[in-house]
């Protein structure tokens, strides 16, 4: 009886809910917290909103300071971001660039590299929930690279420069937001990876013997370009 069952449940024809299901948009209402520095971040942290290290309250004025980054409207809709497929607005990315300590001039690379990760050769469907503990590596090319002071010298992966820290970071909250690549829930990393927290670099384009990357992948030279790859240590 149950071997014809599940005959059957494999070989007859899909419904139409089931050919095309109809998306449910999540319903996200706007948090809102009051307290101490301390209280805030407990508040956040608790409800999994951080990587785990203090974050900058995103208040009404630090969000609007903040969306002067940029032209785009605050609703303006960059991506989905995987595994729940959440709307990454501009307000939303914003958001999280305060709470990672960035500066307003540092939106215009966020958006850029939130959109690039969405791409499909990004593979953040499978990197983003792997166990092989991939994390996001930002390259930055052209001259935003000296206009943001992004360290591309000595130690550009080492603490110290608040450009390289800060755009990272707010990266990885935006996975961990809009994512909700919780670990041990959709990310199953097995050891995970301290790139994880933050990895944003600049290409050091004039001590190069190759042409910039930007460059390599198609992008006009003198223009400035993100570059995204997943990357992860083997043990």
């Amino acid at each position: 009886e149950m071997l014809d069952r599940l005959i059957d449940a494999l070989t007859r024809p899909l419904t139409a809910e089931e050919k095309g299901p109809a998306p449910e948009e999540l319903k996200v209402e706007r948090v809102a917290c009051r307290g101490t520095l301390e209280e805030v971040n407990q508040y956040f942290y608790e409800r999994e909103m951080t990587d785990g290290m203090p974050i900058i309250p995103p208040t009404e004025e630090a969000l609007k300071e903040m969306l002067t980054g940029t032209d785009l409207p605050p609703d303006h809709v960059v991506t989905r971001i995987l595994p729940e497929m959440r709307k990454a607005t501009v307000e939303k990315i914003a958001i999280n660039a305060v709470m990672a300590g960035c500066l307003p001039t540092y939106l215009p690379v966020l958006i850029a590299a939130t959109e690039a990760v969405m791409d499909p050769e990004y593979h953040l469907v499978e990197t983003g929930v792997s166990t092989g503990s991939y994390a996001p590596l930002m390259i930055v090319n052209g001259p935003i690279r000296n206009d943001l002071s992004i360290n591309y010298r000595h130690g550009a992966l080492s603490p110290g420069r608040r450009a390289n820290a800060a755009i990272g970071r707010a990266l990885r909250l935006i996975l961990l937001n809009m994512g909700r690549a919780l670990p041990g829930i959709q990310d199953m990393g097995v050891l995970g990876a301290s790139g994880k927290y933050t990895q944003c670099v600049g290409e050091h384009e004039e001590a190069s013997p190759w042409e910039p990357l930007h460059v390599e992948r198609g992008c006009k030279a003198g223009s400035s370009a993100v570059s995204m790859v997943p990357i992860t240590a083997r043990v």
